[in-house]
């Protein structure tokens, strides 16, 4: 349990005494998520979330995110409600500590294996919110990440894998290395390998629909109750970019695609359900859906870049998410073949 005479949780267990009329018996941080510090505060028999914002970070554009959240929960959506504070804000700066609060809701993550049936309910919920934000005027306008993230520079990556390698390198030739040195050393050299791969992928990618999306869909911001979708959370301020590259990340989802056996059955009944829920969505978007993905993990090296450069909040885990990763290019790039038939074969079947 956080002590509630340090800081920032002094400050956040006032926040929510003076600004929401919720006065914290306990205060304990979450260790789930990279870009803020969570933490969960039972209040009088009532338990809230809690999003503590780091400083820098755009608040007016995270208010937004609130909003996706809020419409998303009026066309049927299952999401968690905000509680404004006394000024019936969305966000709280009243002090250095920006915080959003939320209802606690009920449910857990599932990062692989999922059943069937909360596939088909994680697929829905997609095809639903994304029928809804399709709507929205900023998902006519220009994405700004769809110019970042076809501009990737291979040289560049290949150079900083270079780099990652040696600081790994280093220190097993120094004898100071931990087990994850000996893996990213390895892992790295496998990546520096299969990044000649992107510029053809890249090339074979049809023009893209690009829309406003959830902006973080992924197993874990959607809580089950056993096989029944509870809740959809941490939606991300309104960005249109590709609607493949959403569909792609929750259907082949890395700890998905590196741990079950079955992970192309579960992406189809994952897109099917999508494509129910979503019917206006191009055939060339679904299509396009695993080499997006397989593309997104290719030119990423995220959490092996965090452990030697700058650490995130929970570097272990960060750790582990490298590994799973790195194993699902490896199984995608094996399974182009059979990733390109299942999809065609939905496709043809809608």
């Amino acid at each position: 349990m956080t002590d509630l005479t340090m800081e920032p949780s002094a400050t956040i267990g006032g926040v929510l005494a003076r600004r929401y009329g919720l006065v914290p018996d306990s205060l304990v941080q979450i260790p789930i998520g990279q870009g803020t510090t969570n933490y969960r505060a039972t209040c009088a028999g009532r338990e809230v979330f809690v999003k503590n914002y780091p400083p820098g970070i755009d608040l007016a554009r995270e208010a937004d995110a609130t909003e996706l959240s809020a419409l998303a929960g009026l066309h049927g959506i299952p999401v968690a409600g905000l509680l404004h504070n006394r000024d019936g804000e969305p966000v709280d700066t009243s002090t250095r500590h920006a915080i959003s609060v939320w209802e606690w809701m009920p449910g857990a993550v599932v990062t692989a294996d999922l059943t069937a049936a909360q596939a088909r309910e994680a697929g829905a919920a997609l095809g639903r919110i994304h029928a809804t934000f399709a709507a929205l005027p900023a998902s006519a306008g220009p994405s700004a990440q769809e110019q970042r993230w076809r501009g990737v520079n291979v040289p560049d990556l290949a150079a900083t894998i270079d780099r990652l390698t040696g600081m790994a390198e280093a220190r097993i030739a120094a004898g100071i290395a931990e087990p994850f040195d000996v893996q990213a050393a390895r892992t790295l050299a496998e990546r520096r390998d299969s990044v000649k791969e992107i510029p053809q992928l890249m090339d074979g990618l049809p023009t893209l629909t690009t829309q406003v999306l959830h902006g973080d869909y992924s197993p874990v911001n959607v809580l089950f109750n056993a096989d029944r979708l509870s809740a959809v959370i941490d939606f991300r301020p309104p960005d249109p970019f590709f609607i493949a590259y959403e569909v792609g990340r929750i259907a082949f989802y890395p700890n998905t695609v590196a741990t079950t056996a079955d992970w192309l059955a579960t992406a189809r009944t994952l897109i099917e359900a999508y494509v129910q829920a979503n019917p206006t969505v191009a055939d060339h978007d679904i299509r396009a859906s695993a080499q997006v993905a397989l593309l997104q993990l290719l030119k990423s090296l995220y959490g092996v870049k965090q452990h030697y450069l700058k650490p995130g909040l929970f570097q272990d885990a960060l750790n582990e998410f490298w590994l799973q990763r790195h194993h699902a290019v490896r199984v995608l790039l094996d399974h182009q073949a059979d990733t390109d038939a299942m999809l065609d074969d939905l496709i043809t079947r809608r």
